[in-house]
């Protein structure tokens, strides 16, 4: 069940759908809304298939991808294999991911913050703490 405060936030793409797949590094789901998810294709198909490392990679990114649905009542179903692949068992957590939802298992997610919370300060300052005119962070 979608917390209501997510599913208003949500509501400009409820109607387009979902995609729902395996997170990359970390053992839990992303929701992408569909939108998201088709900016992403877009890099994605560029991707020189017959490239060895490039083929590998779309095959295993796009492993066990779902497109769902957030039904008239919040709900939101994962699938079995997803499930399994997450190890959500009872309690969930859902983590905004700047532009996709992660969904996690709860003892999953805390162990992942507190893991990370001892190299927070140096992957802070190594990823934000470059000065880059660019794109004015600093």
């Amino acid at each position: 069940m979608l917390p209501a405060v997510l599913k208003k936030q949500l509501a400009p793409v409820m109607q387009s759908g979902f995609v729902l797949k395996r997170a990359v590094f970390q053992p839990c789901l992303e929701l992408y809304p569909m939108p998201e998810w088709e900016k992403l294709m877009q890099k994605v198909n560029k991707l020189n298939r017959f490239n060895k490392k490039n083929d590998a990679f779309i095959r295993r990114f796009t492993a066990g991808v779902k497109v769902v649905e957030v039904d008239n009542t919040g709900r939101l179903l994962i699938p079995k294999d997803l499930l399994s692949f997450s190890g959500i068992t009872k309690q969930t957590v859902l983590a905004s991911a700047v532009n996709i939802v992660e969904i996690w298992d709860k003892d999953k997610y805390e162990k992942a913050i507190d893991d990370a919370a001892l190299d927070f300060a140096d992957l802070a300052e190594e990823v934000m703490g470059q000065d880059d005119v660019a794109d004015g962070l600093s």
